[in-house]
């Protein structure tokens, strides 16, 4: 009997084993439980994830993830919610106030991403200039980066840039030059606006900003659901 419920115990620890390796096949630190995330937040406020959306309700979602509408062709998103760090959603709140200003704003296209979604990228599209190396994570899994576009708020429109969102050919960079005038002038009015309030654009993508002191916030795998059961 005893032999039978060691061979049972350790079938559960080999199982468990598994689907951790699964969900971190690169062994990387990631935060994936809500009680420690909860801890961490409670510990230290820059930690704290904020919903953009409730946090600065001029802006406007347009959450690829959550549709088919992607380069995965895929829903990977159960919602559409758009989390980002506390310092980091402060940096946006000024640059939609400043933006305002010339009858602009943002729209969002993804914030905060779960690590499950960056390995999930990675096997549809192996390229990293384009798609986060799941052996060392995301900015977005750690809550610091975010896609975005500046859209007319009167219209609603979104203003003309170089590509549509997640286009992986050279127009994307932003730095490419061969674009009409007024386009170039969007993507660079998104860009500084942008890099004046701390961020950095992304060198293959104009849509892509990562938030100065990236690296102070943690990996994390956890859903939209389990960010909201903070508040």
């Amino acid at each position: 009997m005893r032999n039978l419920i060691l061979l049972f115990l350790l079938s559960v620890v080999s199982a468990t084993a598994q689907q951790g390796e699964k969900r971190n096949p690169y062994q990387l630190e990631i935060v994936d439980n809500p009680v420690e995330f909860h801890q961490m937040a409670a510990h230290d406020s820059k930690m704290i994830m904020i919903d953009l959306q409730a946090y600065i309700p001029t802006l406007v979602l347009d959450i690829r993830y959550a549709t088919t509408n992607n380069f995965t062709g895929e829903i990977i998103y159960p919602q559409a919610f758009a989390f980002a760090r506390q310092p980091v959603a402060e940096a946006l709140l000024n640059i939609q106030k400043d933006l305002a200003e010339k009858g602009l704003g943002l729209k969002i296209f993804d914030a905060y991403r779960p690590y499950a979604a960056t390995l999930r990228f990675y096997e549809v599209y192996p390229d990293t200039n384009f798609v986060a190396s799941p052996w060392h994570g995301s900015r977005h899994n750690r809550g610091a980066a975010v896609d975005v576009t500046l859209i007319n708020l009167e219209t609603g429109k979104a203003l003309e840039m170089p590509t549509a969102f997640d286009d992986f050919t050279e127009k994307a960079a932003p730095d490419y030059q061969d674009l009409p005038e007024r386009v170039k002038q969007n993507r660079s009015l998104l860009i500084e606006t942008m890099e004046k309030n701390g961020f950095s654009v992304y060198q293959s993508e104009w849509w892509h900003f990562d938030f100065h002191g990236w690296e102070q916030f943690p990996l994390m795998n956890l859903s939209f659901d389990e960010l909201r059961s903070q508040y």
